[in-house]
């Protein structure tokens, strides 16, 4: 099916396609298995990890500063301050901007 009629999952799923070599094949799938197996909560692993700490972390990694990311996003920085800091909650619209800048899935920001 073509990727423009295809209707987004929204059941928090997400499908992987991949081309890797035949004698990788089972290798992966085990490695795929696994995972779906041994699904853990997110806050069980980083049980500190918050939205802002979370865009912290995506805008650290991209190297930009909290001005730069504001720019980007179309806010002003005090704004990405006050989200960082767990001062201002992240609505969806701010999140779906992040995803869009720091190429991380909005949920990650929620």
């Amino acid at each position: 099916m073509l990727e423009l009629t295809k209707k987004p999952r929204t059941d928090g799923m997400v499908e992987i396609c991949a081309v890797i070599p035949e004698s990788k094949a089972d290798a992966v799938s085990r490695a795929i298995e696994r995972a779906v197996t041994h699904v853990v909560p997110l806050k069980e692993i980083f049980p500190d990890s918050t939205p802002g700490s979370r865009l912290r972390s995506a805008r650290e990694i991209h190297g930009l500063t909290q001005v730069q990311l504001a720019e980007k996003v179309g806010v002003d920085a005090p704004n990405i301050s006050a989200v960082e800091r767990g001062k201002r909650p992240i609505g969806k619209a701010l999140a779906k901007k992040f995803e869009d800048v720091l190429g991380f899935p909005y949920q990650v920001f929620l």
